[in-house]
């Protein structure tokens, strides 16, 4: 497998592992909304996939401005991704996607006529991993205090296009 290949499936095991992505998109006056958003597993094509309202800010920027960006955190992982994110309603994928948590947010349900999907097709992802070991934090920490030189040892970030 290629490095390239192998950097891909490293930024969707980050993001696959991660509950929430903090979405913005482009207000109407050119200004940026970021929310958080529930995060559904990518799909084969690499399409990551959100629920929302059809008549919410979310559809409504969309529609209006398809560019997209995607944050995630988590304690031992970071992801960016930026792309084109479009309004999608179809019911099938609905069916699929669907879980007893987004009904939290969809109390009427899957026929919630206000319910619909957002895919979002990423063209650049970027990625920060870090070991899960405190110890190996502090070792890349002391050394760097020691050396005087960046802690470049201490975790992963690779830049991804999509």
């Amino acid at each position: 497998m290629s490095d390239k290949h192998n950097d891909v499936d490293k930024l969707y095991e980050v993001i696959d592992d991660i509950e929430i992505a903090m979405m913005t998109t482009v207000e109407k006056d050119g200004s940026l909304h970021t929310r958080p958003m529930a995060n559904q597993h990518a799909d084969a094509d690499g399409a990551i996939w959100f629920f929302t309202e059809k008549t919410g800010a979310v559809a409504r920027n969309l529609k209006a401005n398809p560019k997209v960006s995607l944050g995630y955190a988590s304690s031992g992982a970071y992801a960016a991704l930026t792309g084109t994110g479009r309004v999608v309603d179809d019911r099938r994928k609905i069916d699929e996607l669907w879980s007893a948590s987004v009904e939290a947010w969809f109390p009427e349900g899957k026929d919630d006529p206000d319910l619909t999907l957002v895919r979002v097709d990423p063209d650049l992802g970027e990625f920060w991993t870090f070991p899960s070991k405190p110890i190996s934090q502090a070792i890349g920490y002391v050394k760097a205090k020691l050396t005087g030189q960046r802690a470049d040892d201490i975790g992963d970030n690779r830049k991804v296009a999509l």
